[in-house]
């Protein structure tokens, strides 16, 4: 018989499995941890059974879902987004559940004429229609975060859909089990639940906040992370016991917890404390789901379960893409967002689970509906990197409306030549953008907010609409005439993707990043990068350098610290290149920055930078850009070629003898 100890080491091998799988495939994890519960589960290897206790434990990883979807719940947010949420969202999830319904009633009434009766009510054609209506949120985000889309016109729709998704599940977790009730005592136990719900709500939410955020005070005080973990799953798991005992769901207690620490300035730090218990949790949730699935009935009903993926996969990607058009979308948008939403969802697991034990789904309908919800979920990554091509077969004038969109930028770009091209146009880009206008010089700005960007533009900046990981965009700017391409966003992956583009097409243009930290460094300058500026640098040497004149050190010495400082971080600030009109031109000892290309007959060529001992000059190889325009580390084992262009810090004297060595010989 096996030990509770065995039990818990098989989950542990199986999630850690389906997890390392779905990594390597890059798929969601969801779908590695259903995998291994459809094979370990008492329907397939059996080596593990579907037990109350596992079940139950499962059910916290729900728990801490809702305590995280309620921490993300912002009033402000919400405010911004009201169309998008409460527009599209809305009438998506109420036309879905309306839709199933009538779909039910049109079987039901074909099935009457037949022998076989109809084996579905119409409480558990709700719950259908509630599962259906869920789109996954973890993996439609992933995909438009790896496709930078977030920011899109379709992103912002999907987003906005899937945040009212998340919050439509609370109403149906109180209504789900309302159904379970007599027919003539449907309408009371619904009116009850729901007044249940408003009123523990509304108690939790006016005195609770306050109460929250001085408790958590008090705790924090304590300055003890034991202390401060316990109490979240105290409060986390105590209001989810009271929704539970006052007749609702342990989820809307959690719900309600996560709404109320939201308010407190301790969100952030709940959330990465909570994050490690909803993640095992929640994993553990979806192996027992996967345990449900029996493969067997599956099988034997194939041509339903491809029918129960299939047909809701197009319907819903219909439905929302008309839905989009309907709120003023563009038909390509419209159609992007339909095909990003078309999938079921990890909320619509919880919501048929809920369905099938509260007896609501005949247990016939619980494997096939399981499959296809797996499948169409499978389905997503190919659907989504395809999306692009079925919207331009499908509407010639998403070709047309992108076309106007890149003739419009480089419209605005055209007559213009040396420019920088400013990639985001956030506080970041619009204060390098003030600089650059003081000092005359042109700048061409992409952003994907349209709001910010009708508004910049009305008011004169050269800024406009366009995606600038994307080549066409950084092309219609003016890539190959500008004077330096700026990433003023911290957003790596994106950064990387413009690196690529602008060292393909356009490698003598210098590109700067701004990061927040010097975590991805060195990967940013292995790309290309011609300098990374992070945040906390720059902001540690603000705060040094206030800190070192309030304690009254001479402003003469503090500035030197700071330039000693930055020219030890920033290569390209050890020394400046110096012109005929410069101030300092004729300080011999300053060190100045020289560039010396290297032809064809240079002794130098072929030998290592090592080799050269030029350091002993007194003379630093800042950096190298290559004959294919390309900026290497200026390493002592770099081996120099022609075309190459040495870029060289050091005094004048020192400097006219490296150029005379690396010339001369």
């Amino acid at each position: 018989m096996a030990t509770t100890l065995d039990i818990a080491l098989l989950y542990l091998v199986a999630a850690v499995a389906g997890v390392v799988v779905c990594r390597s495939l890059k798929l969601p994890p969801m779908l590695g941890y259903l995998v291994v519960g459809v094979l370990i589960g008492p329907n397939a290897l059996a080596l593990a059974a579907d037990s109350a206790s596992v079940r139950y434990l499962a059910e916290f990883g729900v728990v801490f879902l809702m305590f995280v979807i309620g921490l993300e719940f912002n009033l402000p947010k919400l405010r911004s987004m009201r169309t998008l949420v409460f527009g599209l969202g809305l009438s998506q999830v109420l036309l879905t559940i309306a839709g199933t319904l009538v779909g039910h009633l049109l079987l039901r009434w074909i099935y009457s004429h037949t022998d076989t009766p109809w084996q579905l009510g119409w409480q558990g054609a709700v719950v259908l229609g509630g599962a259906i209506a869920m789109s996954s949120t973890a993996i439609v985000a992933k995909l438009l975060a790896e496709r930078l889309e977030l920011e899109s016109e379709h992103g912002r729709r999907v987003m906005g859909v899937l945040l009212f998704q998340d919050l439509a599940v609370v109403p149906l977790l109180v209504l789900i089990p309302a159904l379970n009730a007599e027919p003539e005592q449907l309408a009371i136990a619904i009116g009850l639940a729901t007044l249940k719900a408003g009123a523990l709500l509304a108690l939790l939410l006016t005195g609770g906040q306050r109460l929250m955020r001085w408790w958590l005070t008090l705790v924090a005080r304590r300055k003890s992370a034991e202390l401060f973990v316990l109490n979240l799953l105290l409060i986390t798991l105590g209001l989810a016991w009271l929704t539970e005992h006052a007749g609702l769901s342990l989820a809307l207690g959690a719900f309600v917890a996560g709404m109320l620490v939201a308010e407190t300035e301790y969100k952030h730090q709940v959330e990465a404390d909570i994050r490690p218990f909803h993640d095992v949790l929640l994993g553990l949730f979806f192996i027992t789901i996967g345990m449900k699935l029996d493969w067997r009935p599956v099988l034997d009903q194939w041509g339903l379960v491809l029918l129960l993926t299939t047909l809701p996969l197009v319907v819903k990607a219909a439905l929302v893409t008309v839905l989009a058009w309907v709120f003023r979308a563009a038909p390509g948008v419209a159609l992007r967002t339909g095909l990003y939403l078309a999938q079921a969802g990890e909320f619509g697991f919880v919501l048929l689970t809920l369905g099938a034990q509260q007896q609501l789904i005949e247990p016939q309908w619980v494997s096939p509906v399981l499959a296809s919800m797996v499948l169409s979920m499978l389905a997503t990554p190919f659907v989504v990197m395809n999306a692009n091509r079925i919207v331009g077969r499908a509407f010639a004038s998403d070709w047309m409306a992108q076309s106007v969109q890149l003739t419009s930028i480089a419209t605005k770009a055209i007559r213009t030549s040396a420019h920088v091209i400013i990639c985001g146009y956030g506080r970041s880009g619009q204060n390098l953008a003030r600089l650059l206008e003081k000092e005359k010089i042109p700048y061409m700005a992409l952003d994907l907010d349209p709001d910010r960007v009708r508004q910049a533009a009305a008011a004169g900046h050269s800024v406009v609409f366009g995606d600038a990981a994307k080549l066409r965009s950084l092309m219609a700017a003016g890539l190959a005439r500008a004077s330096a391409v700026v990433v003023s966003y911290h957003d790596t992956p994106s950064a990387l993707k413009i690196l690529h583009q602008v060292r393909e097409h356009a490698p003598q243009v210098p590109v700067l990043v701004r990061t927040i930290d010097d975590a991805d460094l060195e990967t940013l300058r292995a790309a290309g990068a011609t300098e990374v500026v992070p945040e906390a640098i720059e902001g540690s040497l603000m705060l040094a350098s206030h800190t070192l004149a309030l304690v009254g050190v001479p402003m003469r010495r503090v500035i030197r610290i700071a330039r000693d400082a930055r020219d030890a971080r920033y290569s390209l600030l050890r020394g400046y290149f110096l012109g005929a009109d410069d101030d300092t031109v004729d300080e011999l000892s300053q060190p100045r920055l020289h560039t010396l290309s290297l032809p064809a007959a240079a002794p130098s060529l072929g030998q290592r930078l090592g080799a050269l001992a030029l350091g002993a000059m007194g003379v630093q190889v800042v950096s190298v850009r290559l004959g294919s325009g390309h900026i290497v580390e200026a390493g002592d084992d770099h081996v120099l070629g022609a075309g190459d262009t040495l870029v060289l810090s050091g005094v004048p004297e020192t400097l006219a003898l490296a150029e005379d060595k690396l010339l001369r010989g």
